[in-house]
């Protein structure tokens, strides 16, 4: 009889969950950093400091805090989905890019930035949402879909369209100056 060593079961990522707006989220770290965000309910909660500190940011952002997220990130990608989500991270609060200007920034194609985007394992802290075609919203894989990206792009407007109620945000913004 040949027995085989194996590596012992590692446990499962701690995991939080919060209520939203938009639905339940479960938060996963791993090592120190966020790697995921995921729509639903995880049955199993363990509550790290890392953890506490992403509901407590998600809970501001859906309060309307525009302060950036200052989370450690560990997204597991491609290179390249990598240098695109490091380009999500650059889009202000309330602001637009378009799948061709993040190509620009980040190389490839817009078509190839929509894939990157819909790989996108820790969604809203990397904004993918603020991501639009050049003729209309475009795409969106988490939540229920386009509907859950325009309420987000709503909800970081939301202020400045009390203030303008007749100018349409959907106008992607220009990209800064370098």
């Amino acid at each position: 009889m040949v027995t085989q060593n194996r590596p012992a079961a590692r446990p499962p990522a701690p995991q939080l969950s919060l209520h939203t707006p938009l639905g339940d989220l479960t938060v996963s770290e791993e090592d120190g950093a966020i790697v995921a965000i995921d729509w639903g309910w995880a049955p199993d909660q363990t509550e790290t400091s890392l953890l506490r500190r992403a509901r407590a940011a998600l809970h501001a952002y859906f309060d309307g805090d525009k302060t950036p997220f200052d989370l450690p990130l560990a997204p597991a990608g491609t290179p390249y989905q990598c240098r695109v989500w490091a380009a999500l991270r650059r889009i202000p609060y309330g602001h637009t890019r378009t799948y061709l200007e993040i190509a620009r920034d980040a190389g490839g194609a817009a078509r190839s930035v929509g894939q990157a985007n819909g790989r996108n394992p820790i969604p809203i802290i990397i904004p993918c949402h603020r991501v639009v075609g050049s003729d209309g919203l475009g795409g969106y894989s988490g939540g229920d879909g386009p509907a859950t990206k325009q309420a987000l792009l709503d909800l970081e407007t939301a202020p400045i369209r009390s203030l303008f109620p007749a100018i349409s945000f959907m106008t992607p913004a220009k990209s800064a100056p370098p």
